[in-house]
């Protein structure tokens, strides 16, 4: 059985406290779960697939995997790209009403706010944002299509 949004975003809040708050090793941290996201395809790198409102580019995708959305993600810079692998660990493989639904607040359980600085965290809200839009797309696919 796969884990909750809340247990995974519970299992990220306690891989952050073994940091102690350390800036360094919490930014470290970050970047090195950007380098365990998956490869994006190229062909996804479009500028349909760049969330707007991030200073640095992010391309976001979701793609229907049977009742699941499957999110791919990439970034051009290591802190950003961290960010959104997280979004990617606790979204994707979920319905997409579960992503509509999810309350993401392991940002405040880790205090991650105060790590990545005002813009950062703007581009991190602009990312959620558009999971959730694309949650809510893929749910009235769905509604659509059972009617």
């Amino acid at each position: 059985m796969s884990q909750s949004v809340n247990d995974i975003q519970d299992e990220i809040a306690e891989e952050f406290s073994m940091l102690d708050g350390n800036l360094e090793m919490t930014i470290e941290y970050i970047m090195e779960l950007g380098n365990q996201l998956p490869d994006m395809e190229e062909s996804l790198k479009t500028d349909d697939n760049i969330v707007k409102g991030c200073q640095s580019k992010v391309w976001l995708n979701a793609k229907a995997d049977g009742d699941k959305l499957v999110f791919a993600a990439d970034s051009n810079t290591a802190i950003t790209k961290g960010l959104v692998s997280i979004l990617v660990r606790i979204l994707s493989n979920r319905t997409p009403q579960e992503v509509v639904d999810a309350d993401l607040y392991f940002i405040d359980k880790i205090g991650l706010n105060r790590f990545i600085g005002t813009q950062r965290s703007n581009g991190l809200g602009a990312m959620m944002k558009q999971m959730k839009i694309y949650g809510l797309a893929y749910s009235a696919k769905t509604e659509q299509q059972r009617n």
